[in-house]
């Protein structure tokens, strides 16, 4: 994470102001620009100068450079990334095979946190929202591939994570490992508290199972998950 603490000692005040007209029925525009006078108001109004221009397109330019490495790996694209939207908006899709996750329960649950098995898990994220489903197989998946419903508590039936009061804080320019990592901390880090739905996302009883499979160590039972009616291709867009 960048340090912008000397940013915060930093005084800006208004210099140049921009009105932007367009021709009546036409893409063509006109850019008028002000000067920021002592007072704070618009003076010396004036068509804006090719020096103006390109300080403002230096401005602009700065600031893509700086999102020029989100989402980029570091090395080789790791084998679990399904699907890499770099925009603005973009979001990474990766799945996760079958392993063994520490899980943190509110008391309320009367289940106790500890180690247990997790299915396969298909991820997607952007820079302020989660979304998870389970998978049947523990490999690649393709993109006509289908959900299951995520077997934990806290999770909307379209996929979204409530992630509650977490804050969380990734870097609009963060590389891909990063992002990942973060995002598998932040879910994994929080406590799971109820269900957000009246149906179990599972086809027993969540509870008992979660006791179960932290107190035995035994494998996660694919046979429970509930089919979603998604597959991957549904989570491109």
């Amino acid at each position: 994470m960048k340090n912008i603490t000397d940013k915060f000692s930093r005084t800006y005040l208004p210099a140049k102001a921009l009105l932007l007209y367009q021709q009546q029925g036409s893409d063509e525009f006109y850019i008028e620009s002000y000067d920021i006078g002592k007072s704070g108001t618009p003076i010396n109004a004036h068509p804006l100068s090719v020096r103006e221009s390109q300080s403002l397109a230096d401005v602009l330019n700065t600031s893509e450079e700086n999102r020029q490495g989100f989402l980029q790996p570091n090395g080789l694209l790791r084998e679990e990334v399904i699907y890499i939207n770099s925009q603005r908006n973009g979001f990474v899709i990766w799945y996760t095979p079958v392993k063994k996750r520490h899980l943190i329960f509110k008391s309320g649950l009367t289940i106790p946190d500890g180690m247990a098995s997790m299915p396969p898990l298909l991820w997607k994220a952007t820079v302020s929202s989660l979304e998870i489903w389970a998978l049947k197989e523990s490999k690649r998946p393709e993109i006509s591939t289908n959900l299951y419903y995520a077997p934990f508590f806290n999770i909307y039936t379209d996929g979204r994570v409530c992630m509650g009061n977490v804050d969380i804080d990734i870097d609009t320019d963060c590389d891909l490992e990063t992002f990942i990592s973060a995002w598998e901390n932040y879910f994994f880090g929080s406590a799971f508290s109820h269900l957000l739905t009246e149906v179990s996302p599972v086809k027993v009883n969540i509870v008992p199972l979660w006791q179960k499979l932290i107190s035995s160590g035994d494998d996660f039972p694919k046979n429970i998950l509930k089919k979603h009616p998604k597959t991957i291709k549904d989570l491109l867009s």
